[in-house]
């Protein structure tokens, strides 16, 4: 890879070999350009002919569908011999608007989640609110998961549903900003360690930040041993469902009990884990990369 392009970051406005924005946005700023593009996702077999589409779309005038189509054309839409087929960015738009994230706000009225509080065993309430699921233990009001989830997720879903689909969301996106890519526009991501916990009530958290577009995840630093090969092997070799169970029922995930903070110049972590009469012992470097892993008997 090149530098030019290793170390490419710029302004949103930043455009030399590029579309504009700007422009970009007001292509798809039409009603009939969106029907356009919903039509093409609608469609079972793609490419689709320029006569089909334009009777998908309902528009009678062929010199005025051909216009807004040569507008999508290039950036949104590839023509083919066949017909007229999605780029990347077309398909962008379309998922954009079926996840609500331009045109929706909804707040979902609070609804009692499974599990209990690491800290004082409390019911859990689970809140939707600015695009983000929240559980919060309705006794003490200690936060044990707060992150992103598009509106379009909401639709369809029973609040079990849509528990089970936030808690596979968020292992997902935070196991990928941890590998160093962003979920959202594939850049580079930097894991840091820090003791500025809001809104969690925790002695340290972690955060995965894209160096491009400054998209920041955070979390409690037991949340990335869910794909750690030492805890997934300890706890499957006793019986414990780690994928099968939400990541918030683990007090090692979301509790500070299991964390100790053994130096912090350079960063250095334990968690410690336990199942019955066994604990495992996973020490992290600063990057949260497992350097040692012990197993004893607990008396």
């Amino acid at each position: 890879m090149s530098d030019s392009v290793s170390a490419r970051k710029r302004s949103i406005l930043d455009c030399e070999e590029c579309l504009a924005p700007a422009e970009a946005f007001s292509i798809v700023a039409d009603e009939t350009r969106l029907a356009i593009l919903e039509a093409l996702w609608d469609s079972e077999d793609r490419p689709v002919p320029f006569s089909e589409l334009r009777r998908r779309v309902g528009v009678d005038d062929s010199a005025r569908f051909n216009y807004h189509l040569g507008k999508l054309r290039g950036q949104f839409v590839k023509k083919t011999d066949e017909g007229y087929d999605f780029r990347l960015a077309g398909e962008k738009v379309v998922r954009a608007v079926l996840a609500g994230t331009f045109n929706e706000d909804p707040v979902v009225e609070p609804f009692v989640a499974s599990g209990s509080c690491v800290s004082c065993d409390g019911d859990l309430v689970a809140t939707y609110q600015d695009e983000r699921l929240t559980l919060t233990c309705d006794a003490c009001g200690r936060i044990h998961a707060h992150e992103e989830f598009p509106p379009g997720g909401l639709d369809g879903r029973s609040p079990e549903d849509l528990l089970s689909a936030f808690d596979q969301r968020v292992r997902h996106l935070h196991c990928l900003a941890a590998d160093g890519v962003c979920p959202e526009c594939g850049g580079t991501t930097e894991t840091l360690l820090s003791s500025e916990t809001a809104p969690f009530d925790l002695d340290v958290v972690v955060s995965h930040r894209c160096s491009q577009c400054a998209y920041t995840v955070v979390s409690p630093i037991g949340l990335v041993l869910l794909d750690e090969s030492a805890v997934l092997s300890f706890l499957s070799a006793r019986g414990d469902d780690v994928c099968g169970t939400r990541f918030w029922h683990f007090p090692w995930v979301v509790g500070d009990d299991a964390l100790t903070v053994v130096d912090t110049d350079p960063w250095r972590i334990e968690v410690t884990i336990r199942h019955e009469d066994e604990e495992l012992t996973v020490e992290l470097d600063e990057s949260l990369q497992c350097v040692d892993s012990t197993v004893e008997t607990v008396y």
